[in-house]
């Protein structure tokens, strides 16, 4: 029942291939739909993701992610939570029958949220009432409320980010802060020849001390762990084609040999390149 749709409409930040995604080719337990948000919440909203699974008795899915740095809003029929930035891969492994409405943040949008410092959050989640009060344990019931009629129904789908996007509303405008740190995650992400903070640093005019301080107070993480991120999901994405070879994909990233990116890709996914690429073979 595998499929993936997408809004397509022009400024969507999509890819043709979830390139975060390690996604098996052989699993075919689930739909995903993909759209981005209205354009007024683009700087608090990335895009939402809609998975619908049908998993059989006794079988598991397992779901990997290269996270972005952002965090994200997961309501599903059994829990509601708030995740932050996750360092390492993030798994989720799908049973039975089920669905989920995601919401990936801008990377200005975790702090309005939480209200603090998003590195309290890094690696670790908490219920969206813990996290967002009242408006959170709402939001809960009415996604869950519109899904349940029929979670494969688009309109539903639409309905419940719809509830998202009322709720989201609420944290405009975004403040200098979150703007700032919005073009930066922007840049490393847009410019494969982003390979230094210096680079960072010399981009938007900030000192090395003021860069780390943003990030870890907006992101919860390092602004070197942006760079290695993004060249994790343009490796796994490239490793996807048999157009290319694990010399040229190093040297295009800006690593030093091919041992390099080898080793930085087992040590996040588990996974050695090769071991990634064939299950696209």
């Amino acid at each position: 029942m595998k499929s993936d749709r997408s809004a397509g409409q022009a400024g969507d930040r999509l890819d043709d291939v979830e390139r975060a995604h390690l996604v098996d080719p052989a699993d075919t337990s689930f739909a995903i739909g993909r759209w981005a948000a209205s354009p007024d919440l683009t700087d608090l909203i990335r895009r939402f993701w809609v998975p619908v699974w049908s998993v059989p008795a006794g079988a598991e899915a397992p779901q990997r992610v290269l996270q972005y740095p952002v965090c994200l809003v997961v309501v599903t029929a059994e829990y509601a939570r708030f995740y932050g930035v996750a360092t390492g891969l993030s798994e989720t492994v799908l049973t039975g029958r089920g669905w989920a409405i995601g919401t990936m943040l801008s990377p200005a949008a975790g702090g309005l949220i939480v209200g603090g410092p998003v590195a309290d959050w890094t690696d670790r989640f908490g219920t969206l009432p813990e996290v967002a009060g009242t408006a959170g344990a709402v939001l809960t019931d009415d996604i869950r409320s519109v899904m349940s009629a029929d979670p494969l129904d688009e309109s539903n789908q639409r309905a419940a980010t719809d509830l998202v996007e009322t709720w989201m509303r609420g944290y405009l405008p975004v403040d200098d802060d979150g703007m700032l740190v919005n073009g930066i995650v922007e840049f490393v992400e847009s410019d494969p020849s982003v390979t230094s903070v210096t680079q960072i640093c010399d981009r938007f005019h900030v000192t090395e001390r003021t860069l780390q301080r943003l990030t870890h107070r907006r992101l919860g993480l390092t602004p070197k762990w942006l760079i290695q991120r993004r060249r994790l999901q343009e490796a796994a994405g490239r490793l996807r084609s048999a157009d290319t070879t694990l010399a040229l994909i190093a040297a295009e990233l800006g690593y030093a040999d091919e041992a390099h990116l080898v080793r930085d890709f087992r040590a996040v996914t588990g996974m050695t390149p090769g071991q990634f690429a064939s299950r696209f073979a």
